[in-house]
């Protein structure tokens, strides 16, 4: 019987090990990789290329599932199993490879598009229910694949080839959307930071339960610069509000600002150390049971320009997941009733045959 993981790393718990060390050559598909010169799945691709062999799990027990768009290439290009699905449906494929396979390390590949508008309500749904799957949602605030038009998370007012006036759709905010869905880990962070890239990704691997990673992705096509308020070294420590377990949440130049709780209002809002005291600055509480504080914390982010963006883990907790729970049900129910008749499931007791 093949050895499985054991590395501290729930989310892995009854997957088999690799039978040997692995390089990110191994997985390293042999196929052409064609997305636009300079998109930002480029660095996400290396990324997880390079991270996967940290896991010690054999190639053929990881399935990358994915719809429609430009990153649901992405299994093409990992030598893994993969499952290049139908539009905005890949939570629900592998929502039931999880639930049926506990064997395998299941990721769903996904776009601001293809899960926030077709796929919304499956994305919810897995979040809600807690399938053990780590998601990853790229967004780029545009439709890359479909050629320019504004997407779920496109800016109020974003002028495309389908709002030549401007949109007039307030957009969505995918780490709010995933709080509010009781999600048990959601975080966020970019294509081109491959360091704090990767210690999401070892931090979403180790956690049992849903994961939801919206990655900043740059479309350097139809939405080219859309995150240089973020990125740029220049303006980033003012735009940028970066998330540690147990820190005080400041940031700026000096770490002159902090984020603080409104003593009348009870919301939570941006101030200056200076003026409100070092004890004023809220502690950052990732393993908070009650999602409040984390989803005040992904509303301090202006939905136009994005400046003052938190990214980091915003929480990461435990709960049974949905596929434990489920085989758990089905062990009991065959111990009680014996195994199930699939044939007499299908046909039941009410049939008849049409010549």
């Amino acid at each position: 019987m093949t050895d499985t993981v054991n590395l501290g790393l729930p989310s892995l718990t009854g997957v088999p090990k690799a039978d040997a060390p692995q390089t990110r050559k191994d997985f390293t598909s042999d196929q052409e990789v064609r997305w636009c010169p300079g998109c930002g799945d480029y660095a996400i691709l290396a990324a997880m290329q390079g991270f996967l062999p940290e896991l010690g799990v054999r190639r053929e027990n990881v399935v990358f599932v994915s719809g429609i768009g430009c990153s649901s290439r992405f299994p093409y290009y990992l030598n893994t199993y993969g499952v290049h699905g139908i539009h905005g449906r890949a939570p629900a494929i592998a929502t039931g490879l999880a639930t049926s396979r506990p064997d395998l390390s299941v990721w769903v590949i996904t776009g601001d598009g293809d899960g926030l508008s077709i796929g919304g309500n499956h994305l919810i749904h897995a979040l809600r229910r807690n399938v053990n799957l780590k998601i990853l949602l790229f967004n780029n605030r545009i439709y890359g694949l479909t050629k320019g038009q504004y997407s779920p998370t496109s800016e109020l007012g974003k002028v495309t080839k389908s709002t030549p006036f401007g949109s007039l759709d307030a957009p969505f905010n995918p780490v709010s959307l995933a709080l509010g869905a009781e999600a048990t880990f959601v975080a966020r962070t970019f294509d081109t930071d491959r360091q704090h890239l990767t210690s999401v990704l070892r931090a979403a691997v180790s956690h049992r339960g849903a994961s939801l990673v919206e990655i900043y992705q740059n479309c350097n096509i139809y939405n080219d610069g859309a995150f240089d308020l973020l990125k740029d070294r220049d303006t980033s420590a003012e735009a940028v509000i970066r998330l540690t377990h147990g820190e005080p949440i400041r940031f700026g130049a000096s770490n002159e600002h902090g984020v603080i709780r409104d003593p009348s209002s009870g919301a939570l809002r941006v101030a200056e150390v200076a003026e409100v005291g070092e004890d004023a600055v809220l502690v950052h509480d990732a393993y908070a049971d009650d999602p409040t504080t984390a989803f005040g914390l992904s509303r301090l982010s202006d939905p136009q320009t994005l400046n003052r963006t938190p990214v980091g883990i915003f929480r990461q907790v435990d709960r049974p997941t949905y596929d434990d729970l489920a085989r758990d049900q089905l062990e009991q129910a065959t111990a009680k009733k014996g195994p199930g008749d699939l044939g007499a499931l299908l046909t039941g007791s009410d049939t008849w045959t049409v010549n």
